[in-house]
């Protein structure tokens, strides 16, 4: 089921690209990802109150909360650079250097998080980085 989510992801993280294109034209990029940032926050909260995980709020424990936060920051700081790039350079070229978060996360996770480095996870990871340079030179 992992597969069809992230193959999910994959498809609406491309339609943002697209969207937010459009929808930075003339305006400051700092001010859409704000608007955008409160659109996903109606979203999730929306989900979380429907599906009734509001109730478990009080379960999160202080390191879930310290790296839920940082995580935010993280994201944050991702999207006003993303948008900045967006605004700037071509979709079709600022998405694929977008994506060599694949690559980065590939090493973050078998630095600190002791994950598997296969041979076929390298090779993936290679052939993504390859593929990066060939579309955004």
């Amino acid at each position: 089921m992992w597969i069809l989510y992230a193959i999910l992801s994959a498809f609406f993280a491309a339609l943002v690209s697209i969207l937010a294109k459009v929808g930075l034209k003339g305006i400051n990029s700092n001010l859409a990802t704000a608007l955008r940032t409160i659109v996903v926050l109606i979203m999730a909260w929306g989900i979380v109150f429907l599906t009734g995980k509001h109730h478990e709020i009080g379960s999160i424990t202080g390191k879930n909360w310290r790296f839920l936060i940082y995580s935010g920051i993280a994201t944050g700081v991702s999207w006003l650079f993303y948008f900045k790039a967006l605004q700037i350079g071509e979709a079709s070229r600022v998405a694929p250097i977008d994506k060599l978060s694949v690559v980065i996360t590939m090493i973050m996770a078998f630095i600190f998080l002791g994950e598997t480095l296969t041979v076929k996870t390298a090779i993936g990871g290679i052939l993504i980085l390859a593929g990066t340079l060939v579309l955004a030179l």
